[in-house]
């Protein structure tokens, strides 16, 4: 199987939930189970790191630090021109863009994109195009070529603060294909955003988690539908719209 790497990005300051990844789920931060999970994933070959090269941010970069060999520290704002030299840097050809607020990413989920991505070979392809899954559990993949293109051309600010939309924004210049996968659970959000998001995953956790095993989203679907009343603490939150698929 062709490997791809996986750059994750992450910062320390977050609108709603300042220092989200550093929060501490069953003993670990939310970056720590990020990367944990990701690297499960058969087709991933390397967890790269973007974070910005702030000193707010320094404490988050030594954590990184623990967490893989490769981080990359740029532009807080110019988070498009961070992806890019953090891939750049560390020569990377497939590229997967997964969020450091997704501590539910299911390494099969991953995977199964990835699989598509091989059948289709197209520029760009995601799971949250034609969505079916729940929020939290988001994925691009792009090669390295697509990312170079958006990051010599983009010019709009929410083209540079995000990574993909001149991308995705663009389906007259880059070859765009949707991941589907056979299921509708939209209406559950299992993103971290907000404490009451935190609570939710907190929960999950503490009913599935053992460490040196991984559940994934059969384990999870499984338990919300036995405990309706944890889809319930975060089902008020509205979705930022940071990525507009």
């Amino acid at each position: 199987m062709t490997v791809a790497d996986a750059i994750i990005q992450a910062r320390t300051c977050s609108t709603r939930l300042p220092g989200k990844v550093m929060l501490e789920i069953e003993g670990k931060s939310v970056l720590s189970h990020v990367c944990e999970r990701v690297s499960r994933a058969r087709s991933i070959k390397r967890v790269i790191l973007a974070l910005p090269d702030t000193p707010e941010d320094d404490a988050l970069a030594a954590h990184a630090r623990s967490l893989t060999d490769y981080v990359y520290r740029g532009s807080e704002t110019d988070v498009l021109d961070r992806y890019y030299q953090a891939a750049r840097r560390f020569g990377s050809t497939e590229i997967f863009r997964i969020t450091s607020d997704c501590p539910l990413i299911d390494p099969e989920i991953v995977d199964n994109l990835h699989q598509s991505f091989q059948r289709a070979r197209p520029d760009y392809m995601s799971n949250m195009i034609m969505p079916g899954l729940p929020r939290g559990l988001d994925a691009e993949l792009f090669e390295f070529r697509s990312l170079e293109r958006a990051w010599q051309e983009a010019r709009q600010p929410h083209e540079r603060e995000h990574v993909t939309p001149y991308i995705y924004q663009n389906p007259d210049l880059f070859d765009i294909k949707a991941h589907e996968e056979p299921i509708d659970r939209t209406n559950w959000r299992w993103t971290l955003d907000t404490d009451a998001d935190f609570a939710f995953i907190t929960a999950v956790y503490e009913a599935l988690y053992k460490p040196g095993q991984q559940f994934g989203f059969a384990d999870i679907e499984s338990l919300l539908l036995q405990r309706p009343d944890l889809v319930e603490i975060n089902a008020h939150v509205s979705q930022k719209i940071d990525h507009l698929i």
